[in-house]
Parts: structure tokens; C-alpha cells; sequence
């Protein structure tokens, strides 16, 4: 009789400390082999898949979908029939909440619009306020909770009159009384559907006959249930407001005449060349920031970073959120490895294939919303960067041309840019090198 082989949690990402095990594809008892697809797991990041790197059969489970353990702690043991496996003590899974946990040191993702807002994965700590008092423990005695529950209210609302508070029968008797539950019109379908959904009916409006209470009713209180956001969406969220509140955002924009370029790019996709319009945009930022190194920089209130490689996001809309992977020094790359760096990490980003790793460390942000029939808008600076680039859609407007009004191909962009690092003068030269060098197509000629 051997031991049985732990089968751990992997640690996805420098930083990544813990992960929710979200799905298992296997069940105790089902043979595994190495390079097989045992379970899924959840980081700030993403949802990523995790394999077997040992064959046996899968023995215990010790990390049950929807617990959160530490990476490099077993989720199972692996092995043969009768293997010795030890005691462990399992995590719980998470219990339902009605609200987002309170903000905690993460590294993440900011927000970006769709194709868009900015999506950060550089590590940061957000502050929490004061722990308060804790409330008071609700109590109730069994007699009030199993009438609360038959008669489907929320105990929580009720105040309690039995010894330190405690809600007695009566309490919920006089209650119903109180709210006119008598008079309350529900059928015997919506009344079951209420209480299996652990509503509350004094809270659904009814739309039938003399407001009587139906099943399409609730449905739709169902459907306005508060639901907990993912941890992806919980991290753009706390990351969004530990931006825009601490970070002093301007914002400089200005037009862009893709007129030639985009009759440039046209004979390059005849002749089979591969580049798309968001090829040309980061390739001038690239250029633009190796001239302007201050907006390549980063600060932390009281001292600045420079950075001299370029570590360019862009900003990637997926299912249950947003990402930013990482192009690692991009300045170093020909357009053509620029475009397939860029075409494979949009590819996993949209797979769910992305590594922590993969989405940490930018230092400016590109977030491209041309494909959105957007004609304007301000993206949020991700922390740890001095500024982001929005990218609106490609329009036809009449511009002046050699003094002549024409119709041309016009594209907005805006730099948000942290003033702290930042000043106006120097944002109104960055976004004008972007302009002037997209508008520039003897470059272009050289650089593809």
C-alpha cells in the first residue's frame, strides 16, 4: 500500500495566492491521465483550466466546487485503490452573499469599455475603511421562523420583543397583521416559487386581476435578485474606483486623418499582407512613447518610475468581464510580430486561455472601440500607468483640404493622462505624435 499523490492547485501568476475551484470535470473514482483537464479554477484574473500531471485514479476530493483554498495546496489525491490517503481539512464552499466582499489587496483588471474600458492587472492595495461594530446577531425562535417562512416574509424585518431582541411568533403574527398579509392575493404556483426562491412576498407587486400576485411575477422578482458579481467583475470594480478617486485624470483629444492610411492598408490586404487598423494605432503609440518616456512612466504619489520598455495592453472584452493582456517589449517587435502578438493574446484573452502573468505589468494601455460605432469617449488610467489611449470609430467627415472641403475618413482619439506625472502640454504631444505619425504613410511604407 502506497501513499496517494496530491494533485495541487496551480499557481497561476506571481502574485496569485488562493482560487476557486468553479467546475470539476472528474468524479471520485474516474481515472485520470497526465495532460487531462481535472478542474477549473477561479483567480482575480480569469477562469483557467488545470491538468493532471500524474495518472492513477482520482481518490478524494478534498476542494469542492465553489470552496477557495491557497495555491500549491491539494485539491485531490490521485493514486491507486487502497492507497493511504491523508486527513485534510476541506475548505467550505463560499456561502450565497448579497453583496460584493469588502475590497482586499488585488491585482487585476480596470475597466474598459466592451473592446474597451481599461482593464488592469498591475498589483495594487486598496484601503478599507474602519471595521465597525459588528450588527447585531438576528434571532428568532423556531416557532417565528417556520411561520416566516410559511407564509414566505423576511424574518430580518421584524422586530423582536422576546429577551435581547429575540422575534418571537408573536412578533411575526403581529407583523402579518401589520402589513395587511390577509389581503394579499397570490396563487398557489407563485406562492411555491416564492418561497423555493426564498422570496419575499410583501415585496412583489402583482399584475394580475386586482393585484393578485402571479408566476410571471415572480419570475421577474427573481430575475431582480442581487446577484454576487464574479471576482472578475468584483476586481474591475474596486480597481475602477481606486483609479478615477486617486488618480487626477485630463483629458487631451484630438482628430485623426486615416484617409490614406486606410487606402494604404487596402493595398497591403490585396497584396495578402495581415495588418489592421489597431497594428497601425499601437505601432505609433509605441513610437510616440519611446519620444515621450514620461508618459511610459508611473508614480506612486511621491516618487516616479521610468520605464524603459514598453509594456503595451490592450484592452480585450471577454464573456464575464474584461482583460488587458500584456505585449512585452513591444518596441522591440516588427509590425508583423506586433500583429500576431497582439492576434494570439486577443485569441486566449477570448478562450479564457490567459495566464495571470500575462495581464500584470503594462505600463500604458490602448483601448480600441473603432468597431463599436463609437464617436467619442474617455477611458480610466489603469494603476501603475500615467495614461491610456481611447480609440473611437473611423467616420466620414468633411474636412478642410488644401483649402478645400472634402470628404475624408476621421478618427477621434483621447489620451487620459494622470496628472500627477503629466503635464497638459506634454498630453497635447503625445496624442498630436500619434496623430501626426498615423497620418504619416512614407512611414508606413518603411515599417511594413
Amino acid at each position: 500500500m502506497a501513499d496517494a499523490k496530491p494533485l495541487l492547485i496551480p499557481k497561476f501568476g506571481q502574485t496569485v495566492e488562493e482560487a476557486k475551484i468553479v467546475k470539476w470535470h472528474k468524479k471520485e473514482g474516474d481515472k485520470i491521465t497526465q495532460g487531462e483537464v481535472v478542474f477549473e479554477i477561479e483567480t482575480d484574473k480569469a477562469v483557467l483550466e488545470s491538468e493532471s500531471f500524474i495518472d492513477g485514479t482520482l481518490l478524494k476530493i478534498v476542494v469542492k466546487e465553489g470552496a477557495t483554498a491557497p495555491v500549491q495546496t491539494p485539491a485531490a489525491f490521485v493514486g491507486a485503490k487502497g492507497d493511504t490517503i491523508p486527513k485534510i481539512t476541506a475548505p467550505a464552499p463560499a456561502a450565497p452573499k448579497s453583496e460584493a466582499p469588502a475590497a482586499a489587496p488585488v491585482k487585476a483588471a480596470v475597466a474598459a469599455p466592451s473592446a474597451g474600458a481599461p482593464v488592469v492587472a498591475a498589483p495594487v492595495a486598496v484601503a478599507t475603511a474602519p471595521v465597525s461594530a459588528a450588527p447585531r446577531r438576528l434571532t428568532a425562535s423556531p416557532r417565528a421562523k417556520k411561520l416566516a417562512k410559511d407564509k414566505v416574509i423576511a424574518i430580518d424585518g421584524i422586530g423582536g420583543s422576546g429577551p435581547n431582541g429575540r422575534i418571537l411568533e408573536a412578533d411575526v403574527v403581529a407583523y402579518l397583521a401589520a402589513q395587511n398579509y390577509k389581503a394579499i392575493r397570490i396563487s398557489p404556483s407563485a406562492k411555491n416559487l416564492a418561497k423555493n426562491e426564498m422570496l419575499n412576498i410583501l415585496s412583489i407587486a402583482g399584475t394580475g386581476v386586482k393585484g393578485k400576485i402571479g408566476v410571471e411575477d415572480v419570475k421577474n422578482a427573481v430575475l431582480e435578485k442581487p446577484q454576487v458579481m464574479n471576482k472578475m467583475r468584483q476586481i474591475i470594480a474596486q480597481r475602477l474606483t481606486q483609479s478615477f478617486t486617486t488618480t487626477p485624470h485630463f483629458y487631451v483629444a484630438v482628430e485623426v486623418d486615416m484617409t490614406d492610411l486606410l487606402a494604404y492598408r487596402a493595398e497591403l490586404k490585396a497584396a495578402g499582407a495581415k495588418y489592421t487598423v489597431t497594428d497601425f494605432i499601437m505601432e505609433a503609440v509605441i513610437l510616440s512613447l519611446k519620444e515621450h518616456d514620461v508618459v511610459n512612466s508611473s508614480t506612486d504619489g511621491s516618487s516616479v518610475s521610468w520605464h524603459s520598455k514598453v509594456q503595451l495592453g490592450l484592452a480585450v472584452s471577454v464573456e464575464n468581464g474584461l482583460v488587458v493582456p500584456v505585449i512585452r517589449n513591444s518596441e522591440d517587435l516588427s509590425m508583423e510580430e506586433l500583429h500576431d502578438a497582439a492576434a494570439e493574446l486577443a485569441k486566449k484573452a477570448r478562450d479564457g486561455k490567459l495566464t495571470p502573468d500575462e495581464m500584470q505589468g503594462g505600463t500604458f494601455t490602448i483601448s480600441n472601440m473603432g468597431m463599436m460605432n463609437v464617436n467619442d469617449f474617455n477611458a480610466i488610467i489603469n494603476p501603475g500607468e500615467a495614461a491610456i489611449l481611447a480609440v473611437s470609430s473611423t467616420v466620414q467627415k468633411p474636412a478642410v483640404v488644401d483649402g478645400e472641403i472634402k470628404v475624408r475618413s476621421i478618427m477621434n482619439i483621447r489620451a487620459s493622462v494622470d496628472h500627477r506625472i503629466v503635464d497638459g502640454a506634454t498630453g497635447a504631444e503625445f496624442v498630436n505624435a500619434i496623430k501626426s505619425k498615423l497620418e504619416d504613410i512614407e512611414l508606413w511604407k518603411r515599417l511594413t
